[in-house]
């Protein structure tokens, strides 16, 4: 399964079921097979996924998931689509 995450404001962003299924539990959001992420709720979620990546980065050793991505790169397209929808105030949605 991919998680395809769609804006009125940017580019569909598609990740595989793992990661997208991690940053939806760091952000706090059920990962459905749909849902949506309102701009109230976006900058919790930014500080979510960045305290989540610096928690990663000072662990002893950074967890690296199988192609040898870490957090950071996964999720900062996530971050900077979160980040860009909450400046123009659209939703985020996933699953429709």
């Amino acid at each position: 399964m991919l998680y395809k995450f769609k804006s009125k404001d940017t580019g569909d962003l598609i990740m595989l079921e793992v990661n997208g299924r991690r940053v939806l539990e760091i952000i706090g959001k059920n990962a459905g097979p749909k849902g949506i992420i309102l701009p109230e709720q976006m900058p919790a979620a930014i500080k979510a996924l960045q305290d989540a990546m610096a928690q990663e980065e000072a662990s002893e050793e950074e967890v690296v998931s199988v192609d040898g991505l870490s957090l950071r790169q996964r999720a900062r397209p996530f971050v900077e689509m979160l980040q860009h929808n909450y400046k123009s105030g659209h939703e985020v949605v996933w699953g429709v």
